[in-house]
């Protein structure tokens, strides 16, 4: 299957550690899978919520205008209902009730002609573990350009 991605929540893995991933599609209105299709999402400040029925929303999801759209273009952060099955759902709820722990939208992006959604449970990062992580990362950099040197 072909996959394209549209964007990514960029600052996920630094702000959280991610413990579990799912895919779900999304509903959307045509005038925001044509602004998806132009790349025009931005997840920064987004998150998923459940409401009074079990349901998942994905929450403040910013999806910018149809430029070509007419009256019936969309409100740029309304909630979008999540489609995911009910055992999925049962999962996720369980996993929030934890404490410190949220679901955050990973990336979007499409699977052949759907729109899906890759969430993920999170749980914030102190800023002493952002510190172990970056530096992590620079010893790593370190090491691979010593063995790229080496050859």
């Amino acid at each position: 299957m072909a996959i394209k991605v549209i964007t990514t929540h960029r600052r996920a893995y630094h702000e959280y550690s991610i413990t579990d991933r799912f895919e779900a599609g999304i509903v959307m209105t045509g005038t925001e899978v044509k602004a998806a299709r132009m790349g025009k999402v931005n997840l920064n400040e987004s998150w998923v919520d459940f409401d009074e029925r079990g349901e998942a929303y994905l929450r403040d999801a910013h999806i910018s205008k149809y430029s070509h759209g007419s009256y019936s273009n969309h409100p740029e952060t309304r909630a979008r209902k999540l489609l995911l099955h009910h055992q999925e759902l049962e999962k996720l709820q369980e996993r929030v009730q934890q404490k410190g722990m949220t679901i955050i939208p990973l990336r979007i992006y499409f699977k052949d002609q759907w729109i899906k959604v890759e969430i993920g449970v999170a749980k914030g990062k102190k800023l002493h573990d952002k510190r172990e992580d970056t530096q992590k990362k620079e010893a790593n950099r370190a090491i691979e350009r010593a063995m790229r040197s080496r050859k």
